[in-house]
């Protein structure tokens, strides 16, 4: 059923227009009594003025109680309390007020309760992870450490409010050697096959104004394993079908070169050696590449003149120069350096059609190198690109799949990088990038 309205003008004309009229009358009934009309109008003002002010006060008690319970539930709201109520009993613009002011507060518990409940589903994801989760304020204090955390650093005690360093005191191993200097990577704890392998992952970021610091430390030792053993597994793969491509043919030769000298045929024998020698020929370089790949050495870095090193490339492969060469000095192992380059441009002459320039860029940017090696062949699909550096995979059909992975094992041993793109308008891309 609707209540019946009236908005607070009508309420207002209610209370004044009944004490004017009731003034007007007053008036008229004291100057017919007194004969006096400016003395009973100042008598009938002064009546008709206290009962308007009674009047009007006895209506806005509740009004100005209103106004101090939304000013209360207001400050409350600014607390995060949200589980005030108001409830006014008139159908007017003050019950209107009330009711947005209701919902209003509604809608903020529905909201409080909904962060709280993704709080603890969060809270209960961080703390369950495997992940140590390690959160530093800028004097290295822990301010937040999960269960992982706790269980890695302290047997389970909590951490809040202990300095890092006073944590790590105690220990010396690699692990505490991380966490002390805060550098992203991965360690190895342990001696012998017992090794655990850790992960580190930092982060920084401000909280409230003020620096902080995430430290992630996640256990990669079965994943490492068990890649380790697909690795092998593929190794393994790779050099029995290679193996096997030579050593059948070879064998199949020399029993035939036997056939041939028991029968007495000779002359066909110096085709059977040559195919025997360039058999065993192929399998040597095979055998060399693997072994150039395990122990590529670290990196003797001196300082290099990059137009020798682009001359020195150009007596042994043909490739365009684009642009002008850096004078800056290039401070890389020469031969490693070359030998990656020889890679990518040898790669980029397979990929290219005959007619097709394979080109070469040098620039000097910012304090870095980037060299870039151009083709204009057909590019790599994404599926391609995303194993390509990849050691063992290869879509040659004659391919050992370590060419762009030795030269992603040398510019990283540099502290460079390197990446793939294709071009537009067909071809490849392979920049890398180094430190000066």
């Amino acid at each position: 059923m609707t209540r019946w309205r009236c908005s607070l003008a009508g309420q207002f004309a209610l209370r004044v227009l009944p004490v004017l009229a009731g003034g007007i009358a007053l008036a008229l009934a004291l100057q017919a009594w007194l004969g006096d009309a400016l003395l009973a109008g100042a008598i009938a003002v002064i009546t008709s003025g206290l009962v308007l002010l009674w009047l009007l006060g006895a209506w806005l008690s509740p009004v100005r109680s209103l106004i101090r319970a939304l000013t209360g539930t207001a400050l409350s709201y600014r607390d995060g309390d949200y589980s005030f109520g108001l409830r006014w009993p008139r159908n007017d613009e003050l019950g209107d007020l009330v009711a947005g002011h209701n919902a209003i507060g509604e809608a903020l518990r529905e909201k409080q309760l909904q962060l709280v409940q993704r709080e603890l589903l969060l809270d209960t994801m961080v703390q369950n992870t495997p992940v140590a989760m390690l959160l530093l304020d800028a004097q290295q204090h822990v301010v937040f450490a999960n269960v992982a955390a706790r269980k890695l650093l302290a047997e389970g005690r909590r951490l809040d409010g202990h300095a890092l360093h006073g944590l790590l005191d105690a220990r010396d191993d690699a692990l505490s050697e991380a966490l002390r200097h805060g550098a992203a990577g991965v360690f190895s704890t342990g001696d012998g096959e017992d090794d655990d392998v850790y992960h580190l992952a930092t982060s920084a970021f401000r909280l409230n104004g003020r620096a902080h610091t995430l430290l992630l430390v996640r256990q990669i030792t079965t994943e490492l394993r068990r890649q380790e053993v697909q690795t092998w597994k593929k190794v393994i793969r790779v050099i029995s079908h290679e193996l096997n491509n030579s050593l059948a043919p070879m064998a199949s030769l020399a029993h035939s070169g036997a056939e041939l000298a028991r029968r007495g045929q000779i002359e066909k024998l110096p085709t059977v050696f040559a195919t025997i020698e360039e058999r065993a020929r192929h399998l040597d370089g095979f055998l060399r590449d693997y072994a150039r790949f395990a122990k590529l050495p670290q990196p003797r870095i001196e300082a290099h003149d990059p137009a020798v090193l682009v001359e020195r490339l150009q007596s042994q492969i043909a490739f365009v120069l684009d642009g002008e060469v850096p004078q800056e000095p290039l401070r890389v192992d020469g031969a490693q350096f070359e030998q990656a380059l020889l890679n990518l441009l040898k790669n980029a002459h397979e990929a290219c059609p005959p007619e097709a320039d394979v080109r070469m860029r040098l620039r000097h940017l910012g304090g870095d190198w980037r060299i870039e090696v151009l083709d204009r062949g057909t590019g790599m699909s994404e599926a391609v690109m995303a194993n390509a550096l990849v050691p063992f995979y290869s879509t040659k059909r004659s391919g050992t799949g370590l060419g762009l992975a030795l030269v992603r094992e040398i510019i990283e041993a540099h502290g460079g990088r390197i990446g793939l793109a294709n071009r537009e308008g067909g071809g490849l891309c392979v920049s890398l990038v180094l430190p000066g």
